[in-house]
Protein backbone atom coordinates (compact mmCIF):
# COMPACT_ATOMS: atom_id res chain seq x y z
CA UNK A 1 0.00 0.00 0.00
CA UNK A 2 1.23 3.25 -0.95
CA UNK A 3 2.32 6.17 2.25
CA UNK A 4 0.77 8.97 3.59
CA UNK A 5 1.76 12.34 2.35
CA UNK A 6 -0.40 14.15 4.87
CA UNK A 7 -2.87 13.49 7.29
CA UNK A 8 -5.92 15.60 7.70
CA UNK A 9 -9.82 15.79 9.69
CA UNK A 10 -10.57 14.23 12.68
CA UNK A 11 -13.34 11.48 13.58
CA UNK A 12 -14.63 8.57 15.41
CA UNK A 13 -13.61 10.16 18.99
CA UNK A 14 -14.43 7.23 21.24
CA UNK A 15 -13.79 6.91 24.86
CA UNK A 16 -13.38 3.67 27.25
CA UNK A 17 -13.19 4.44 30.61
CA UNK A 18 -10.09 3.07 33.02
CA UNK A 19 -10.35 -0.05 35.24
CA UNK A 20 -7.13 -0.45 37.60
CA UNK A 21 -6.94 -3.97 38.64
CA UNK A 22 -4.07 -6.30 40.21
CA UNK A 23 -2.80 -7.20 36.76
CA UNK A 24 -2.53 -3.82 35.67
CA UNK A 25 -5.32 -1.79 33.31
CA UNK A 26 -8.56 -2.73 31.46
CA UNK A 27 -10.31 -0.90 29.40
CA UNK A 28 -14.25 -0.66 29.37
CA UNK A 29 -15.66 -1.30 25.65
CA UNK A 30 -15.82 1.83 23.68
CA UNK A 31 -18.41 4.88 23.70
CA UNK A 32 -18.77 6.72 20.12
CA UNK A 33 -18.72 10.52 20.98
CA UNK A 34 -20.33 12.30 17.74
CA UNK A 35 -19.19 15.62 16.61
CA UNK A 36 -15.85 15.84 16.80
CA UNK A 37 -14.11 19.32 16.12
CA UNK A 38 -10.57 19.51 17.71
CA UNK A 39 -7.83 17.38 19.52
CA UNK A 40 -4.76 19.79 20.06
CA UNK A 41 -2.50 17.87 22.60
CA UNK A 42 0.85 19.19 24.08
CA UNK A 43 3.89 16.98 24.06
CA UNK A 44 5.13 17.35 28.02
CA UNK A 45 8.77 17.02 29.45
CA UNK A 46 12.28 18.69 29.65
CA UNK A 47 14.91 17.97 27.98
CA UNK A 48 18.88 18.50 29.06
CA UNK A 49 22.35 18.72 27.17
CA UNK A 50 25.48 17.90 28.67
CA UNK A 51 27.87 19.41 26.40
CA UNK A 52 31.45 17.81 26.01
CA UNK A 53 34.07 17.99 22.98
CA UNK A 54 32.87 21.87 22.22
CA UNK A 55 29.34 20.41 21.56
CA UNK A 56 26.34 18.58 22.40
CA UNK A 57 27.55 15.43 23.71
CA UNK A 58 24.60 14.14 25.40
CA UNK A 59 20.77 14.88 25.68
CA UNK A 60 17.90 13.19 28.06
CA UNK A 61 14.22 14.19 27.04
CA UNK A 62 11.53 13.02 29.47
CA UNK A 63 8.93 11.75 28.59
CA UNK A 64 5.86 13.11 30.70
CA UNK A 65 3.12 12.55 28.13
CA UNK A 66 0.66 15.69 26.86
CA UNK A 67 -1.76 18.29 27.81
CA UNK A 68 -4.50 19.38 25.41
CA UNK A 69 -8.26 20.40 24.33
CA UNK A 70 -10.54 18.15 23.13
CA UNK A 71 -13.33 20.28 21.33
CA UNK A 72 -16.70 18.17 20.69
CA UNK A 73 -20.32 19.33 19.75
CA UNK A 74 -21.80 18.18 22.88
CA UNK A 75 -20.13 15.71 25.09
CA UNK A 76 -23.47 13.29 26.24
CA UNK A 77 -24.34 13.96 29.95
CA UNK A 78 -23.81 10.22 31.10
CA UNK A 79 -20.38 10.93 29.78
CA UNK A 80 -19.16 13.77 31.03
CA UNK A 81 -20.93 13.16 34.44
CA UNK A 82 -18.03 9.73 34.50
CA UNK A 83 -14.96 11.84 33.08
CA UNK A 84 -15.32 14.38 35.79
CA UNK A 85 -17.10 12.67 39.16
CA UNK A 86 -20.42 14.62 38.25
CA UNK A 87 -23.76 13.16 38.99
CA UNK A 88 -27.19 12.86 37.49
CA UNK A 89 -29.83 13.21 39.65
CA UNK A 90 -33.62 11.67 39.83
CA UNK A 91 -34.97 13.92 37.33
CA UNK A 92 -32.11 14.00 35.02
CA UNK A 93 -30.10 17.10 36.03
CA UNK A 94 -26.13 16.89 35.78
CA UNK A 95 -25.23 18.42 39.37
CA UNK A 96 -21.07 19.38 39.60
CA UNK A 97 -19.86 17.70 42.42
CA UNK A 98 -17.13 19.28 43.96
CA UNK A 99 -15.52 16.54 45.91
CA UNK A 100 -16.41 13.91 43.18
CA UNK A 101 -14.22 11.14 41.78
CA UNK A 102 -12.92 11.71 38.30
CA UNK A 103 -12.76 8.89 35.78
CA UNK A 104 -9.63 8.31 34.06
CA UNK A 105 -10.19 6.99 30.40
CA UNK A 106 -8.13 6.09 26.91
CA UNK A 107 -9.49 8.42 23.72
CA UNK A 108 -9.32 6.64 20.84
CA UNK A 109 -9.85 8.60 17.17
CA UNK A 110 -9.60 8.84 13.32
CA UNK A 111 -8.00 11.02 11.15
CA UNK A 112 -7.94 10.68 6.97
CA UNK A 113 -5.17 10.27 5.18
CA UNK A 114 -4.69 10.71 1.23
CA UNK A 115 -3.78 7.21 0.70
CA UNK A 116 -5.42 5.55 4.04
CA UNK A 117 -6.53 6.26 7.30
CA UNK A 118 -4.82 6.64 10.60
CA UNK A 119 -6.73 5.75 13.42
CA UNK A 120 -5.32 6.35 17.88
CA UNK A 121 -4.90 5.62 21.12
CA UNK A 122 -4.04 7.36 24.07
CA UNK A 123 -3.70 5.17 26.82
CA UNK A 124 -4.27 7.56 29.89
CA UNK A 125 -6.27 10.06 29.87
CA UNK A 126 -8.09 12.43 32.85
CA UNK A 127 -10.18 15.45 31.71
CA UNK A 128 -10.94 18.77 33.35
CA UNK A 129 -14.18 20.55 33.12
CA UNK A 130 -15.07 22.34 30.37
CA UNK A 131 -15.27 26.07 29.52
CA UNK A 132 -18.23 26.79 27.36
CA UNK A 133 -19.52 30.25 26.38
CA UNK A 134 -23.16 30.46 26.14
CA UNK A 135 -23.78 33.36 23.22
CA UNK A 136 -27.48 35.16 22.11
CA UNK A 137 -28.48 33.84 18.89
CA UNK A 138 -27.74 36.47 16.32
CA UNK A 139 -29.08 36.00 12.32
CA UNK A 140 -27.14 32.77 12.51
CA UNK A 141 -26.98 29.86 14.47
CA UNK A 142 -23.46 29.53 15.64
CA UNK A 143 -22.83 26.17 18.01
CA UNK A 144 -21.66 26.47 21.13
CA UNK A 145 -19.26 23.80 21.50
CA UNK A 146 -17.76 21.47 24.80
CA UNK A 147 -13.88 22.40 25.15
CA UNK A 148 -12.47 19.35 27.31
CA UNK A 149 -9.49 20.01 28.92
CA UNK A 150 -7.20 16.94 29.64
CA UNK A 151 -3.64 15.41 30.65
CA UNK A 152 -2.31 11.77 28.97
CA UNK A 153 -0.34 10.58 31.44
CA UNK A 154 2.11 7.35 30.57
CA UNK A 155 1.02 3.91 31.61
CA UNK A 156 2.70 0.94 32.37
CA UNK A 157 1.25 -1.59 30.02
CA UNK A 158 2.98 -5.09 30.09
CA UNK A 159 5.67 -4.01 31.42
CA UNK A 160 5.92 -0.90 28.92
CA UNK A 161 5.12 2.22 29.86
CA UNK A 162 3.19 3.86 27.19
CA UNK A 163 1.11 7.19 25.95
CA UNK A 164 -0.24 6.38 22.51
CA UNK A 165 -0.24 4.64 19.51
CA UNK A 166 -1.21 4.98 16.11
CA UNK A 167 -1.93 2.65 13.00
CA UNK A 168 -2.86 2.71 10.06
CA UNK A 169 -4.25 -0.26 7.14
CA UNK A 170 -1.48 -2.22 5.63
CA UNK A 171 -1.41 -5.90 4.46
CA UNK A 172 -0.90 -7.48 7.28
CA UNK A 173 -3.02 -5.55 10.01
CA UNK A 174 -6.52 -5.67 8.73
CA UNK A 175 -8.54 -7.40 11.74
CA UNK A 176 -6.61 -5.41 14.13
CA UNK A 177 -7.36 -1.81 12.03
CA UNK A 178 -11.11 -2.97 11.83
CA UNK A 179 -11.73 -3.54 14.79
CA UNK A 180 -9.83 -1.03 16.62
CA UNK A 181 -12.99 0.47 18.05
CA UNK A 182 -14.20 -2.07 19.82
CA UNK A 183 -12.09 -2.84 22.29
CA UNK A 184 -8.69 -1.10 23.40
CA UNK A 185 -5.83 -2.36 21.57
CA UNK A 186 -2.60 -3.01 23.51
CA UNK A 187 0.46 -3.75 21.35
CA UNK A 188 2.41 -6.70 20.78
CA UNK A 189 5.99 -6.82 19.69
CA UNK A 190 7.50 -9.74 18.30
CA UNK A 191 4.15 -11.62 17.63
CA UNK A 192 0.94 -11.72 16.13
CA UNK A 193 -0.90 -8.70 16.98
CA UNK A 194 -3.88 -9.38 19.03
CA UNK A 195 -6.22 -6.74 20.80
CA UNK A 196 -7.65 -8.74 24.26
CA UNK A 197 -11.12 -8.70 24.68
CA UNK A 198 -11.91 -5.59 26.20
CA UNK A 199 -8.19 -4.39 25.85
CA UNK A 200 -6.94 -6.14 29.37
CA UNK A 201 -3.47 -7.00 29.87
Amino acid sequence: MDKNKITFGFKNVHVAFITEGETGPSWDTPIRIPGAVRWAPTPEGESSTFYADDGSYFVATANNGYTGELEMALVPDEILARMLGWEIDDNGMVVEVANGNPEKFALLGEVNGDKRNRRFVYYDCQAQRPSKEKNTKGETIEPSTDVLSMTVSPLDIAGKVLVKGDIELNETNQTVFNSFFESVYTPTFGAGATGGEGGEV
